[in-house]
């Protein structure tokens, strides 16, 4: 996983496997936590540069997939 579109893709596989109950649910709760907490520094990261004026480039949100 490099970026927050493939977060989102393993996201909706674990959707997927809870719907299908092919994954625990207490498996899909671990996976949803981390990701969360994965999420959150990347806003800490937003948040602190903008707290110092500063343009962040936090690569983890930046993708070319999909770009025109």
């Amino acid at each position: 996983m490099n970026n927050v579109l493939d977060l989102r893709s393993e996201l909706v596989k674990v959707f997927n496997g809870v719907k299908n109950k092919k994954l625990p649910i207490e498996r899909a709760k671990e996976l949803n936590n981390t990701a969360g907490k994965i999420l959150n520094t990347a806003r800490i990261q937003l948040e602190y540069a903008k707290m110092r004026k500063e343009v962040p480039v936090v690569d983890f949100l930046t993708s070319t997939q999909g770009a025109k």
